[in-house]
């Protein structure tokens, strides 16, 4: 019967889709948390692979919310150049916004497909293993491609890693990076109100965190977020 009225709920929002509403996704299970586990590394990586070039002209990130994020760090960061980094980027639009719209930005993209290599300023890298010359490297680092990590906490520990002394990072989540929409292609997911609460209990003092709201205009006005991590000064 649940699946049915999954299959129900579903088949109303493709048709009032192409009316221009949305009903946003409903979480029935009750989990606030769900990590899709894969029998080994490479079904991860065949995985994400296979999904990237499925959806290769597909862009999730939205110029607003750029343009948003754009605003804030020109605001926390007085330097003349802001570096920074844009883990599963795709085909490059994310890096290529702040490269070629704004002033003041030096920013490169990551992502595990080997199609990386055919978009400017991107670098085909699994966003969960470290690079020693990035450690302290970068004034932000930004993603929309949290929810697929296989290991969200590694992937962010690495990501705080690579941010300078006050920096930092910017993850983008919406109800499509949800537990309704944990699986195989995209394996972590994890609700809005409960994300500051598992980030809390991941890093604890090491981090603070301000949450920045906004909508997507290109994508019937869902509502987003923008968790702001910063590394907390550590005293002797």
């Amino acid at each position: 019967m649940k699946n049915i009225l999954i299959q129900i709920k579903n088949l109303i929002n493709q048709m009032l889709f192409k009316f221009g509403y949305r009903i946003s996704k409903v979480n029935n299970s009750g989990e606030l948390v769900k990590i899709h586990k894969y029998k080994d590394y490479n079904e991860y990586r065949e995985t994400q692979i296979f999904y990237n070039k499925k959806k290769i002209d597909k862009v999730w990130a939205d110029e607003i919310t750029l343009e948003k994020i754009s605003d804030f760090l020109k605001d926390r960061i007085k330097t003349s150049i802001i570096k920074g980094i844009c883990h599963g980027s795709r085909n490059g639009f994310e890096q290529n916004f702040f490269n070629e719209k704004k002033d003041g930005f030096e920013v490169i993209g990551t992502d595990i497909s080997d199609t990386a290599k055919n978009y400017k300023n991107s670098i085909v890298h699994d966003f969960h293993n470290e690079k020693k010359e990035w450690i302290n490297n970068f004034d932000f680092v930004y993603s929309n491609s949290l929810d697929q990590s296989f290991d969200p906490k590694k992937a962010l520990e690495v990501w705080l890693n690579q941010i300078k002394e006050k920096g930092f990072v910017i993850i983008e989540h919406s109800d499509q990076h949800g537990v309704i929409s944990s699986g195989k292609m995209d394996p972590f997911g994890v609700e809005a109100n409960f994300f500051p609460y598992l980030l809390s209990e991941w890093f604890g003092h090491l981090i603070s965190i301000e949450i920045i709201k906004g909508s997507k205009i290109n994508k019937n006005n869902a509502p987003v977020f923008l968790f702001v991590l910063k590394k907390n000064i550590q005293e002797n």
